[in-house]
């Protein structure tokens, strides 16, 4: 009976689709402004947990929250980067119902089938973007697509390198002064110690103030979750 009531229903004219579209597109750039925020003001407390680190010397917990600072940044480039995708798609949405006003119908777009695509491979909006193109494909704005996520894959090891080389940056600027105080080579050596050594400082971390590194652990927990 539902399929038949979808049958005889009649189909919405190209500007209530685009209504509806870009609604919804206005409500997922609100989410991710939202996400945003939130991961720039948990930045803050990462921010005075580092300077507490490295006061205490503690450069290898320091390291780490910065590390996370690193990855923080990069996920909000990325949101922008999406934000600004989705109100392209939302232009070339309105250019193609000025033209259906003259022809009678939606024409394909291959500026907002490309946009799509590469927004469905962005984990922030892919669930968003899999329904998009669903009723873009069936309003016949885009074809079909299949999402190849191997066309993204990222080589994590030149992204490992790439953030090794930031967090020197964010640690310099945000706890610069008091790593400043530390001896060389001290300062090097809690900086690029190996992963062993770095256990090692945490166990010793944990055993003079298990507070401290619960706070840390804590930290990493609400970044990581403002970032999923």
């Amino acid at each position: 009976m539902e399929k038949m009531m979808n049958m005889i229903k009649p189909k919405p004219n190209p500007q209530q689709q685009l209504r509806d579209w870009q609604r919804k597109l206005r409500q997922e750039c609100r989410n991710i402004e939202r996400q945003i925020r939130d991961i720039q003001r948990e930045e803050k407390s990462v921010q005075k947990a580092i300077k507490d680190a490295a006061k205490r010397n503690d450069m290898g917990s320091a390291k780490s929250l910065a590390k996370e600072i690193v990855r923080s940044r990069r996920t909000v480039n990325r949101l922008h980067e999406n934000k600004a995708q989705l109100n392209s798609i939302s232009m070339h949405l309105g250019e193609s119902v000025a033209i259906a006003r003259t022809v009678g119908h939606l024409s394909k777009s291959s500026e907002v089938m490309k946009l799509v695509n590469n927004l469905m491979k962005a984990p922030e909006v892919a669930v968003t973007m899999q329904e998009f193109s669903k009723e873009m494909t069936k309003a016949g704005v885009i074809e079909e697509m299949v999402n190849d996520s191997l066309d993204t894959a990222l080589d994590s090891e030149d992204i490992e390198d790439e953030i090794e080389e930031e967090v020197d940056k964010v640690l310099t600027s945000i706890a610069g002064e008091t790593a400043a105080q530390l001896p060389e080579a001290v300062r090097k050596e809690r900086l690029k110690q190996p992963a062993t050594a770095q256990a090692a400082q945490e166990e010793e971390a944990i055993a003079e103030g298990a507070d401290d590194e619960e706070e840390l652990e804590e930290i990493r927990a609400r970044l990581a979750k403002v970032r999923s």
